[in-house]
């Protein structure tokens, strides 16, 4: 049996290989990023007006002048003008490049116009003022973007700024999600009184696809020759494999000796925690496999806990940690790691876990009044509140 940081140790070392696909921009949100994007011109690309009003030479405001003919207007869009005269005025409105010979705008707010004068109705004013100055935010060349970055819309707007119609991102495995057991029917069957429909497939698949990742899920029953031929075919289709169920010391629990007979070669099986202690992790020939305990709580917390950490790490999106203060006292006896399932509020900015434990690995129904895992570690067996652990979030 592997502690909870050893089991995390040994997956994070056991990485998937992304390779680089190609996206549309329009299908690139929610993507990690798999190249570095420059700038291919200055953020802006030219002194651009923030406001609608008048620009002006500041030196005409420094020689006492308040008062200012208007000699066009600068729309965005349409090419540079040239001030003719400094005690003159260009209108401009917000995105438009800035006239040649002005290096300020006053707000129409601030001035009153009269028979095609403009006349500034404020103090003071001060040169570049309401001016997006050219390479203000990046210049040519610069890095706006790195890999391992989640795509999202402000991202699209940057990679459409600099002109990628088509994105490189980090490609994920091609994943297959395998519940075991004869107990189990589809969706939508009527089960027997000594059946239930299949869950934990549907579940897990629901959570790679708010990644956008994809999966393809199977049912196999508790036959050792079936599970054989099956997941052979499977290990061939696929770079990794989650299965639920048929991995602890019972009778029918066929998983962990199949796997190794069709080349999956084990590197660790049981974690001390719960819930989840029966886990098994194996790798073989590029390949990666989860068999998660069929308990539906269990299947649940592996999958936030381990599966989805290591495609991130494997897509190298960086991991900052959360953590949450435990709400109220709870004391959980065996020496294990405890996985509580707590409800978050945001009291004051701190995020306060409450402790919603259920009726044990079984009671997935319980999973809709929290949201997520609060890691209480396996050297006590009472924690205080007000003390502060890791936070597995699932919402």
């Amino acid at each position: 049996m592997v502690s909870v940081a050893q089991a995390e140790e040994i997956i994070q070392s056991n990485l998937y290989q992304p390779q680089k696909w190609m996206v549309t921009l329009s299908d690139a949100v929610g993507r990690v990023l798999a190249e570095e994007i420059l700038c291919d011109r200055d953020f802006p690309p030219f002194d651009r007006a923030a406001m609608d009003g008048i620009a002006i030479a500041h030196s005409a405001w420094m020689k006492n002048i308040r008062s200012f003919a208007i000699e066009s207007i600068q729309a965005a869009g349409t090419p540079r003008q040239s001030l003719t005269h400094e005690t003159h005025c260009i209108e401009i409105m917000t995105g438009a490049i800035v006239p040649a010979g002005t290096d300020a705008i006053i707000r129409y707010e601030d001035i009153t116009i009269h028979d095609g004068n403009a006349v500034v109705n404020i103090p003071e004013i001060s040169r570049h003022q309401n001016i997006h100055r050219q390479a203000q935010d990046a210049s040519e060349g610069d890095t706006l973007l790195k890999p391992g970055m989640v795509i999202s819309p402000a991202e699209i707007a940057l990679l459409a700024s600099v002109g990628y119609s088509e994105v490189p991102v980090f490609s994920f495995p091609n994943a297959a999600v395998v519940a075991t057991g004869n107990e189990l029917v589809d969706v939508t069957d009527i089960p027997a009184m000594h059946q239930i429909r299949r869950s934990n497939t549907y579940a897990l698949e629901a959570a790679m696809k708010q990644m956008r990742w994809d999966v393809t899920h199977y049912h196999v029953p508790d036959d050792k020759e079936r599970l054989t031929l099956s997941l052979k075919k499977i290990m061939l289709d696929h770079d990794m494999v989650i299965l639920s169920g048929g991995v602890s010391k019972g009778k029918f629990d066929y998983v962990p000796r199949v796997l190794e007979e069709v080349g999956i070669k084990k590197i660790f099986h049981q974690v001390s925690q719960r819930p989840g202690k029966p886990f098994w992790f194996g790798v073989g020939d590029h390949k990666s496999v989860f068999a998660l305990p069929g308990n539906p709580v269990s299947t649940y917390m592996c999958y936030y806990r381990y599966i989805k950490p290591w495609l991130l790490a494997s897509l190298r999106v960086s991991q900052p940690p959360t953590f949450a203060v435990l709400a109220t006292e709870f004391t959980f006896l065996p020496s294990l790691t405890y996985f509580l399932q707590v409800r978050i509020k945001n009291e004051q900015g701190r995020l306060m876990a409450y402790p919603d434990a259920g009726g044990g690995s079984g009671d997935f129904a319980n999973l809709k009044d929290v949201d997520g895992f609060l890691e209480l570690p396996l050297e006590r067996s009472v924690f205080q509140a007000g003390e502060v652990f890791p936070f597995i979030p699932f919402r």
